[in-house]
């Protein structure tokens, strides 16, 4: 892969021309109907014209160089077997940072320095907050992931469980959720106690069906490698050798965020994940996560990873709308 500096100043127009060693994945740079291009053209406020392997960007100065950047890296991503899709295009295009005039590659223009591994797929983060959470994740005994719906809070976290259970990490996963109706009355649910509370819990079951086989869920499901329950069912154990993820945590109140947190064990890893601007409790209940941030914020072995509607990695009008409801210091 070749590329010719930038020379123009900030402010003035450039032509960059960037050239590709493998021509086979030109196709999948560019996507269906260079849908990719355009996507990029969009947001950036430039102009890309491509010709076998090489691509040429002419824009302002500023623009053009991180344009490239966002190329590279998407190429980068095709090197080491990654699939694109429009929302991981998105993602790139937000995590370049701006680029130094003299054609300096930063950031997602390299190989990402973390990533998980699971059955199904390799994950790479999507945003700067990403990163360190990713971090956090392989670091840290308790973390703490707050921020709103479709920052990849809880899909990071069980991503890294199910990667900690194939590699023996870890002997089992524990994925729990207050059962709290989100604003409506749902009544009385029919069924035996596994089908009232599975509504609850449908989101963890889906993140898990997209990190391993589906006869694989269920086999360790079965088996009890994979536990997936209410919070209430947590009362009286300790729980070691484990990954446990606490999701909607902010729809604990302060005594069960006590007694889940002191569940922890010997040998395990807890994630905790919420947004404690979205509580669902009854109207003057406190939230346990509100209170447990409060008072643990800054405690050894403990991180703090906060989210905003920058890190939203679904559709982009749902950052848009995350920054409508909440302000633009979200």
């Amino acid at each position: 892969m070749s590329r010719k500096p930038v020379t123009a100043q900030a402010g003035e127009r450039a032509r960059l021309e960037v050239q590709f060693d493998r021509q086979q994945l030109m196709g999948r740079l560019f996507g269906e109907f260079d849908q990719n291009l355009i996507a990029v053209e969009s947001r950036l406020g430039v102009y890309i014209s491509a010709r076998g392997n090489k691509i040429q960007i002419e824009g302002l100065a500023e623009q053009a160089a991180r344009a490239r950047d966002v190329l590279i890296g998407l190429y980068n991503r095709l090197v080491q077997g990654q699939d694109l899709d429009p929302g991981a295009v998105d993602a790139v295009i937000s995590m370049t940072a701006e680029p130094t005039l003299d054609g300096i590659i930063r950031d997602v223009a390299e190989p990402p320095k973390v990533m998980i591994r699971t059955r199904k797929k390799t994950i790479v983060p999507r945003s700067r907050t990403q990163v360190a959470y990713m971090e956090a994740l392989g670091r840290d005994d308790i973390i703490f992931a707050l921020g709103p719906a479709g920052t990849g809070k809880t899909y990071l976290a069980v991503a890294q469980a199910v990667q900690q259970l194939i590699t023996g990490s870890v002997s089992r996963l524990i994925l729990s959720r207050p059962a709290v109706e989100a604003g409506e009355r749902l009544g009385f649910l029919p069924g035996d106690m596994k089908e009232k509370v599975d509504p609850y819990l449908r989101p963890l079951y889906d993140a898990l069906y997209d990190m391993l086989p589906t006869e694989q869920v269920e086999r360790r499901i079965a088996s009890g490698e994979i536990e997936i329950a209410p919070i209430a069912f947590m009362r009286g154990r300790t729980l070691s050798e484990a990954f446990i993820i606490l999701d909607e945590a902010q729809n604990t109140t302060p005594a069960q965020m006590k007694m889940f947190l002191t569940r922890f064990g010997m040998n395990s890893r807890m994630v905790v994940c919420g947004d404690p601007r979205q509580i669902d409790l009854p109207e003057g209940g406190k939230s346990g996560l509100a209170d447990a941030v409060l008072k643990l914020e800054g405690t050894e072995g403990m991180s703090m990873i906060r989210f905003g509607a920058g890190d939203v990695v679904r559709h982009p009008i749902v950052g848009r709308i995350v920054q409508a409801y909440e302000g633009p210091d979200a």
